[in-house]
Order: C-alpha cells, then sequence, then structure tokens
C-alpha cells in the first residue's frame, strides 16, 4: 500500500514538473519586454544615435528631397545611386540605416517621381545575365544587350559628432548632413542638414 502511495505521488510530483517545464520560466521580478514605435524615446538610452533620431532625420531628408526641383520638374524621372555614408562620429553605428531609410521613404510617397539603382546588386545582375547568355536559364529578352542604367544623381550623407565629458557627464553633438550631386556635372543640386544634441550620465554602447 505504501509502495503504491509512493508510486503516484511520484508520479504526480513528474507530471506537475513537466508541466512548469512546458509553461516556460516566469521571473516575477523582471522587466518585461515593451513594445514601442520606432519614433519613441525609450528609457533604455545614451547620448548616441537611437532609433527616434534615425526616424526623424530621414523623414525630414525625404521631404527636402521631394521639393528638389531638378527632380520634381525633371524631364524624366531621374535614377538615383546611393553612395556609402561616412560616419566621423565616436559612435560604431550602421551608418547605411539611413540611407536605406531615405530610399524606402521616398519610393513609398514619390509616386514614381524618381527611381533608385540596385547597384549593391552589380553582381548577382551580372552573373544572371551571365546565366541566361548560356542557356543555363530561360530570358525573355536579349541577354546580350546591357541595359544597366547610369545614375543621374549620387545620394550620400556624412555623421559628424562632437563630444564633451566631465564630472557631470557626457553631451553630443551630431550634425547630419546629407547630399544629391549630379552625376554628370559633380553639382551639388541639393543639401539639407539636421544637428541633435544630448546630455546624459550614461555613455552609449552599440552592439
Amino acid at each position: 500500500m505504501n509502495r503504491c502511495l509512493i508510486a503516484c505521488a511520484s508520479a504526480s510530483c513528474l507530471a506537475l514538473l513537466l508541466m512548469g517545464c512546458a509553461s516556460g520560466v516566469q521571473n516575477p521580478k523582471g522587466i518585461p519586454v515593451t513594445q514601442m514605435n520606432a519614433d519613441e524615446r525609450g528609457f533604455v538610452a545614451g547620448t548616441g544615435v537611437e532609433s527616434q533620431d534615425l526616424v526623424a532625420v530621414t523623414d525630414k531628408m525625404a521631404r527636402s528631397i521631394l521639393g528638389v526641383r531638378q527632380v520634381a520638374s525633371a524631364a524624366s524621372t531621374p535614377r538615383i545611386v546611393l553612395e556609402p555614408v561616412i560616419n566621423e562620429t565616436r559612435f560604431p553605428i550602421n551608418k547605411d540605416i539611413f540611407l536605406t531609410r531615405i530610399r524606402t521613404q521616398l519610393n513609398s510617397k514619390s509616386a514614381g517621381r524618381m527611381i533608385f539603382l540596385a547597384r549593391e546588386q552589380m553582381a548577382a545582375l551580372e552573373n544572371e545575365r551571365k546565366l541566361k547568355q548560356t542557356g543555363a536559364v530561360t530570358s525573355s529578352s536579349d541577354p546580350n544587350v546591357v541595359e544597366f542604367r547610369g545614375g543621374d544623381f549620387l545620394l550620400t550623407g556624412k555623421l559628424q559628432g562632437l563630444t564633451t565629458k566631465t564630472k557631470a557627464g557626457t553631451s553630443d553633438y551630431i550634425l547630419y548632413s546629407f547630399q544629391l550631386v549630379d552625376a554628370r556635372t559633380s553639382e551639388i543640386v541639393w543639401e539639407d542638414v539636421a544637428e541633435i544634441k544630448k546630455q546624459g550620465l550614461e555613455d552609449a554602447a552599440y552592439r
């Protein structure tokens, strides 16, 4: 009888243990994950570049580019090449994310008034053309005719920073500047900037 009770008790404990494992570990003292909008400043913050800065800067640049006369009044749809952004700040951030968001904003809101060239995909495009030329894949057009378009404008940017550190904390000023350059004449047809300054006790760390 006792052996049966012990066996039942063991089975019950095992079942409860398995149920506990299946439900996952919960830490009542932990802080739950908070979902936020990208343009909101969260409680995890530093003096460096953050998502709300990215959103504010790229929104401003996208609106500004749409008003450029050479783009808005162009006889034919201008083609734009993205050039790498130069990061001269002390923060090792993914700098090209700025141009990526400007491009996507313009592609979604410009109603086809400009076209971006996928220059970062040139190796894949060349390989696809070779596959068509050798007959490895089918083609609906002549694979020997090169149709890669040249750019009318180059879009690039630069991030520059100024940092001050004292016993009171850290102050970071960042200047975000972007240019649209005529690929034929090298003339700067558009330029705009955004400035952000932050002060605080905590420094920023990027992963």
